[in-house]
């Protein structure tokens, strides 16, 4: 599934510039705030369910609590929009991911930016090359951007939007299970189906945010 440095030093600075962006977008558009600390967590829960380490989990967690920041530069009347994006409204928002990987490319520097960057820009990306903004296939695509992919689709999914009702867990499991191994990652997707149900027996760890505060503080 992909190789992740197996160890690496994480700076309290890294925990103050996610803090910043995170804080940035938490006025911007608070609804994908929420939404970046939701994918954030469930991102560290299949990495760690996948076997990784705990400095793997963290690189996940990171890509998840950064991987919609880019929406700041996206107009907002397209991002709340009560009802279906037309086709150019459509091609404005796919350019999220870009965006995204432009507001950490500064930071990049670091060896622990570097490695969730390229997760970042891909992580709408899909294995059968259909995705944006590159169209990547396979294992061009990052495995910290496959792990993303699936947790963020079970986040979309079952929220509830203007036009539309959050779908139940079943139907997002079905969903996920229909497009394995075309939108996803089918090794992750076997393990997301299996760990998934367990972790609504674990404490939730929504604060992120607030041990990012406490961290740095």
């Amino acid at each position: 599934m992909g190789i992740l440095k197996p160890w690496g030093d994480i700076p309290d600075w890294i925990y103050f510039s996610t803090r910043s962006i995170l804080e940035s977008l938490k006025k911007s558009d608070p609804g994908t705030y929420a939404h970046c600390l939701r994918v954030g967590e469930y991102s560290r829960k299949l990495a760690r369910d996948a076997g990784f380490n705990e400095y793997q989990q963290k690189l996940a967690e990171f890509t998840g609590l950064l991987h919609d920041v880019g929406k700041i530069g996206i107009d907002k009347s397209v991002i709340h929009k009560p009802s279906r994006l037309s086709e150019t409204e459509m091609d404005h928002m796919k350019n999220h991911p870009i965006y995204s990987a432009q507001i950490i490319e500064h930071l990049i520097g670091h060896e622990f930016f570097a490695q969730i960057h390229p997760a970042v820009r891909s992580h709408h990306e899909r294995i059968d090359g259909e995705g944006y903004p590159d169209k990547l296939r396979g294992e061009e695509v990052p495995l910290l951007a496959r792990i993303v992919l699936i947790v963020d689709t079970l986040d979309a999914m079952g929220e509830d939007r203007a036009y539309r009702k959050g779908l139940p867990v079943d139907v997002i499991y079905k969903e996920l299970q229909k497009y394995s191994n075309l939108q996803f990652d089918p090794q992750l997707v076997q393990i997301f189906l299996s760990a998934h149900p367990h972790w609504k027996n674990e404490a939730s760890e929504i604060e992120t945010f607030q041990k990012i505060i406490k961290k740095v503080a």
